[in-house]
């Protein structure tokens, strides 16, 4: 059973279409990266997936039953914007708060268990207003965890997020999901940060679903390529380039041939006119540029 299966979903706010006949499926166990522009309708799409918004046609179905089932509902955690935390009351009073909202029983219990999983057991003390980013997002996703929900739908937790903070909520999402019962659906920006963790992708443009796919999927979709640096980099640019179909300089001043090429082979085209290669490797595109590829109607 999947956690969520989506049919010909539409959203229109007035003349405006949001969503139009998207599909999506994410299956249980699954941390499901939800790619898209600013506007692509990533938001509206998690809103009516969690019931905050209503939908204008389709459907969506959460472990078999639609989304306004209220047993289904209560194993859904969400946190889409901000977790609308009091900024003057603690870490440990806002979640229990949270709890109270939700009848959890024995909350102080519940409470600590869910800071614990998220890394702000230390914190539990501190004010609200006195953390920093990564520490509110963390409280976020602990109040999203109350419940012990099965389902959790995250809108741009990574955001502002320095390099520890990235790592802690990498470790956090794969806590999360170690068990197998528990699902993820979470929007972000950073791909690179995403593709370390997500085991499913589903690319979002204009309100339509372009692709949905395994992270071995996408694995398979990168193209590989040669990355090389020579002693006459402008030179070895232009040749390779007149010889080559797709010959790209990227930000770390590499040269990269894209062709199906053996390495023997460009090094001694390049020697043979006076050019040495001081560097060179095999790699392959990640997310990042293939979803930048696929967003300029390519096709990696």
């Amino acid at each position: 059973m999947n956690a969520i299966e989506i049919k010909g979903l539409s959203k229109n706010f007035g003349p405006k279409q949001a969503v139009c006949g998207l599909d999506m499926t994410v299956p249980m166990g699954a941390i499901y990266g939800f790619i898209g522009e600013n506007g692509s309708g990533k938001s509206t799409t998690e809103k009516m997936i969690c019931g905050l918004i209503p939908k204008s046609g389709g459907s969506i179905r959460l472990y078999g039953r639609d989304n306004t089932d209220g047993a289904v509902r209560a194993r859904l955690g969400v946190l889409i914007e901000s977790p609308g935390c009091f900024p003057s009351l603690t870490v440990f009073d806002n979640m229990m708060l949270q709890a109270a909202n939700l009848n959890i029983k024995d909350a102080e219990k519940e409470v600590i268990k869910v800071l614990k999983k998220v890394r702000m057991e230390g914190a539990a003390g501190n004010k609200y207003k006195n953390c920093s980013l990564g520490m509110k997002q963390r409280v976020g996703i602990a109040m999203a965890l109350l419940g012990d929900p099965t389902l959790l739908v995250l809108d741009e937790p990574l955001n502002g997020l320095d390099a520890d903070g990235m790592r802690i909520m990498r470790e956090v999402f794969l806590d999360i999901i170690k068990d197998g019962t528990r699902s993820i659906v979470v929007s972000s920006h950073l791909l690179g940060e995403l593709q370390k963790v997500a085991t499913h992708y589903g690319i979002i443009r204009h309100g339509k679903m372009l692709v949905e796919m395994t992270a071995e999927e996408l694995d398979a979709s990168c193209r590989t390529y040669l990355a090389l640096r020579a002693e006459d980099m402008r030179r070895a640019e232009m040749l390779l380039g007149c010889r080559y179909s797709r010959v790209e300089r990227d930000e770390a001043d590499y040269l990269r041939v894209y062709d199906l090429v053996a390495p023997e082979d460009i090094v001694t085209y390049l020697y043979e006119n006076q050019i040495t290669v001081t560097e060179l490797r095999t790699d392959k595109i990640g997310l990042e540029e293939y979803y930048t590829d696929l967003m300029n109607g390519g096709k990696r």
